[in-house]
């Protein structure tokens, strides 16, 4: 009973520990293999703690994938986590640099993430480094 006290006299005080509103998202990038490192060093620079890298290859037939200039069949799928707060800047950036760089074609989207199980977890995928440091 005290301990029940205790909690609601901490939420009625205002103590309760706030959580970011910074929701997470989880960005899909397929480009070719060839330009694997480089697409993960600038979708880091976004603020992005956690990638996961998968190899692929396309599934076209040679035929159509030459006509459409697709000689190169090996992928390379980076899946990252990434907060809402840098969504916007990191697919600009990405469209981008799919349109500037030779060989450097690709897509990305997003997914959303419905929640995460622990508050360190969380700070560390959000990129909240003070948070992180006091757990």
């Amino acid at each position: 009973m005290e301990i029940d006290k205790k909690i609601r006299n901490r939420i009625v005080r205002g103590t309760r520990a706030k959580v970011s509103m910074n929701r997470l998202k989880i960005l899909i990038t397929v480009v070719s293999r060839a330009k694997a490192d480089f697409y993960m060093d600038h979708i880091q620079s976004f603020g992005v703690n956690m990638q996961m890298v998968l190899f692929g290859q396309g599934t076209a037939p040679r035929e159509i994938a030459t006509a459409m200039g697709l000689a190169d069949s090996d992928r390379t799928v980076i899946i990252s986590i990434i907060g809402e707060n840098q969504l916007a800047a990191a697919l600009d950036s990405l469209a981008e640099k799919f349109n500037t760089i030779v060989g450097g074609k690709g897509i990305a989207y997003t997914i959303p993430m419905a929640s995460v199980i622990g508050k360190s977890i969380f700070n560390f995928l959000s990129d909240n480094r003070d948070a992180v440091r006091r757990n």
